[in-house]
């Protein structure tokens, strides 16, 4: 088998992977790795939008500021600096590269909204499906570029570093590539690289219910895990407050847009009860709304909580929600006359893979933008439509510090050694797999979820640490396959995520326990860092 050799290997394909790529490829030679098609990811399926200061009446100061209200006191102040000043002209740099974004009344300037905790509209977007405007886009210009190779339906395995070969040549544990398996062909190559990036999104499939696609499975986390990166804040999972509640309705996110356009949240008899949580009512941080509908839901006995919009003009919730509209008539629901059924899901991870101001993490060589890291930008609760932004600005960031390294040391290709199977064979049952799969995130979703307790983490600590020794005894002893490597990290995720939590004895942001229901002052700025047995240091 002939190993391949790029100066960059990609590992995943969303605004901050193909951001990387196109901002990278005409200088080096890139890859980029896809789970399944192309633009299958978190980024295709955002709604609401890109946060900026694009409005005459906005500021940097003030952006920066919502951003930091919403931290709860968790965000580092230089990092939410360096992410708002640069996004202006990332903003450009999509234009610039063709996504349409929707225009005002007037027909001359881009239309902003304004989603929860925002005190100014600010969010630019394409119609209710601005993810899927830039992905495509994104997607056509990559895919045309003769510097970059795609390795769709393929999956990493894990990183090949030289302190996992034991062959350390310098000081410092360095990233020579990974292992890659070609989900059609079942075949596993080990691909070198002078730099990886891991641009793998967020890990909210560890919980029974996500908005987030199947991909989400925290990949790019647990390898960097492996391989001595720091960890931080996994205690902080954003729950999105509205996803469509019906049984064939997969996934599907009722974007804040909607309450940033007038829409009243309602309990079955049509009252409205946000008010009674938050001055802020509707337009309150998405932390609040998601708590405030879990103990409306569990006071009541509901199934569901109602996001009303009918009030507005029919033709302005059409032209504005036009996705959500037909999402929703699909299933019988004419949002512009009767109120939608929405709970809260699992949205976004907030802590990850430490990283600087240049994307790099605490092995040599190896990049981490977007979902899958830590930055300092979210602190205990991620502003609205910053995520988008944040994969805009450390594409940014990552790709001026490669292209730096690549112009001053080239970097000659490594003889890797190939995967070895030959100690291992097909699995006997898959049933194993896929019970650890519904087991791990029934119990995630029931004692790490929304409100949790000392006990319920206990609970969930004791059933990871078994079911961790039952995956990894079936990794060793059978060849891999898609489902097997992506339950090895989500194992890993509910580790961290339950360790992290455990660790935090305060209730701040998107971490809520009722053993400590106050948030403690005297952990300001104090984030919950895990660090690996083969941590070998800066």
């Amino acid at each position: 088998m002939t190993q391949k050799h790029f100066d960059v290997l990609i590992i995943g394909s969303g605004l901050a992977g193909l951001g990387l790529a196109l901002r990278l490829a005409d200088t080096a030679s890139v890859a980029v790795v896809s789970k399944g098609p192309l633009h299958e990811g978190s980024s295709y399926y955002a709604q609401g939008g890109v946060a900026a200061v694009l409005g005459d009446n906005d500021s940097i100061q003030s952006h920066k500021q919502d951003t930091l209200d919403a931290g709860a006191g968790l965000c580092d102040p230089e990092c939410v600096d360096y992410v708002i000043k640069h996004g202006p002209e990332n903003i450009e740099w999509l234009i610039d590269q063709g996504v349409g974004f929707s225009l005002d009344i007037d027909g001359r300037h881009y239309h902003l909204t304004r989603e929860g905790g925002h005190s100014h509209r600010r969010v630019i977007h394409a119609a209710d499906a601005t993810g899927k405007a830039i992905e495509t886009t994104l997607e056509q210009k990559t895919r045309n570029h003769p510097n970059i190779q795609l390795l769709e339906y393929s999956i990493a395995v894990d990183l090949i570093t030289t302190g996992k070969l034991g062959k350390p040549d310098d000081t410092k544990n360095r990233c020579l590539g990974a292992y890659i398996l070609n989900q059609q062909s079942g075949e596993i190559t080990a691909i070198s690289a002078t730099h990886t990036a891991l641009a793998t999104g967020g890990a909210s499939k560890v919980y029974l219910y996500t908005s987030n696609p199947d991909t989400s499975t925290g990949d790019g986390i647990a390898m960097a895990w492996r391989v001595g990166c720091r960890v931080a804040n996994m205690e902080f999972v954003q729950f999105h407050p509205t996803c469509l509640y019906h049984p064939e309705a997969k996934s599907f996110l009722i974007s804040e847009a909607l309450r940033g356009e007038g829409a009243h949240l309602l309990l079955p008899d049509g009252t409205r009860f946000m008010q009674k949580h938050d001055p802020r009512a509707e337009m309150a941080p998405r932390d609040i709304v998601a708590r405030a509908i879990d103990y409306e839901m569990k006071k009541g006995g509901l199934d569901s909580v109602f996001l009303d919009i009918s009030q507005r003009d029919h033709d302005f919730i059409i032209e504005h929600f036009p996705t959500i509209y037909a999402r929703c008539l699909k299933f019988g629901m004419d949002i512009t006359q009767k109120p939608i059924p929405v709970v809260p899901a699992a949205h976004y991870t907030c802590g990850g893979v430490m990283t600087d101001l240049d994307g790099k993490t605490d092995v040599k060589n190896l990049y981490a933008i977007g979902e899958c890291t830590f930055t300092g930008l979210h602190g205990a609760n991620r502003l609205a439509s910053n995520s988008l932004l944040e994969c805009l600005v450390f594409s940014q960031a990552a790709s001026r510090s490669i292209t730096k390294s690549l112009e001053e040391a080239s970097a000659s290709p490594r003889d890797l050694p190939q995967w070895d199977e030959s100690q291992v064979t097909d699995p006997d049952e898959q049933v194993v797999v896929s019970h650890n799969w519904d087991e791990l995130r029934r119990f995630m979703w029931d004692y790490v979820g929304i409100v949790r307790t000392n006990k319920r983490l206990q609970r969930a600590q004791n059933r990871i640490g078994l079911l961790k020794d039952e995956i990894e005894e079936f990794y060793s002893r059978f060849k891999v396959d898609n489902n097997l490597l992506e339950l090895r990290n989500l194992a890993v995720i509910a580790e961290l995520t339950i360790r992290s939590a455990q660790l935090r004895k305060e209730s701040r942001g998107l971490h809520f326990t009722r053993d400590y229901p106050e948030t403690n002052p005297d952990l300001q700025q104090e984030n919950t860092i895990l660090v690996p047995d083969n941590f070998n240091g800066k």
